[in-house]
């Protein structure tokens, strides 16, 4: 009942829930009143964005997820994990720089040792430290640093940035000017949850001016745009030279001083010590030291 309880304050459907408990919706329903009379209250009451928790309910999600958190370590639900036998759902919250980094490599490796399984990728966001704290997310992969105080955090590898042209760019070949930099126009990734925006803290600081004219919630399509403008983009070394691989692009160093950042994973304390979350955190560690430059270093904080 418990579960019940936690599934559909996370789900906000009586359906979802039965889906994420593999149990039937009948089963939901009946343990959902049982909940109902004990508490005489309705727990939750459907509106239209789905079934949402009364003040009750609000109270009592905490002492619930800590009574089935002390239930799952006593009956020892999770002191094996076996990843070649798992069907174990993990969801990562990363960039679409760290699905062309990561990803392929880590779906190839799950596929050969652990095809059971299953990955969701979300995006960072203001609310990616909730998501882990919660356990409706397990990891979030990249530059996010909201995330390092009351977080585990495991340096991958550092990165600096460079400036990204078209090929085909009409007035930079060779070579990028500050002033060159600073004349034309840039589009920028616009979305919050990551620390790219050191960028323009530090341009501030330097009195260095970007003229923006364009901003898209995502670095890839805001690079593909640049393949084909005469725009410029800021964007992190390593995807710069995948795209170069990729598409008709020129890669400049950046005419000013930019502090490099590091590459990190986070989770949150209470699951530190998950079998599960432990052998994910292990995958990408290795397969990262596995294409890092030189210049990263490993270390694990709190």
């Amino acid at each position: 009942m418990l579960s019940v309880f936690d599934a559909v304050y996370k789900t906000r459907s009586v359906s979802r829930a039965a889906d994420v408990l593999d149990l039937g919706q009948p089963a939901v329903s009946i343990a959902l009143g049982k909940l109902r009379e004990h508490y005489a209250d309705p727990l939750f009451v459907r509106t239209s964005t789905g079934m949402e928790p009364t003040p009750l309910a609000e109270e009592l999600v905490q002492p619930v997820r800590t009574a089935l958190n002390a239930l799952d370590e006593a009956l020892g639900h999770r002191h094996v994990f076996d990843p070649a036998m798992s069907d174990r759902s993990f969801r990562i919250c990363m960039t679409d720089i760290t699905h062309l980094v990561l990803l392929p490599r880590l779906w190839q490796r799950l596929r050969a040792t652990a095809p059971g399984i299953g990955i969701e990728i979300s995006s960072l966001s203001p609310d990616t430290g909730r998501l882990l704290e919660a356990g409706d997310a397990d990891l979030a992969v990249g530059f996010i640093p909201a995330l390092e105080a009351g977080f585990y955090q495991q340096a991958l590898f550092r990165q600096q940035y460079v400036c990204l042209a078209s090929a085909d760019h009409p007035r930079i070949q060779g070579g990028l000017s500050l002033a060159q930099f600073e004349a034309e126009g840039h589009a920028v990734f616009s979305t919050s949850g990551t620390g790219h925006q050191v960028i323009d803290q530090e341009m501030a600081r330097q009195g260095i001016q970007r003229r923006i004219v364009l901003k898209i919630p995502n670095f890839l399509g805001a690079a593909f745009v640049v393949e084909r403008t005469d725009l410029l983009m800021t964007i992190p070394r390593r995807l710069g030279e995948l795209l170069r691989g990729r598409g008709e692009f020129s890669i400049f160093p950046i005419p000013f001083t930019l502090p490099a950042f590091t590459v990190k994973q986070h989770w949150h304390a209470r699951f530190h010590n998950d079998p599960g979350n432990r052998w994910l955190r292990g995958q990408i560690a290795e397969l990262m030291s596995e294409i890092k430059g030189p210049q990263a270093g490993p270390g694990l904080t709190e």
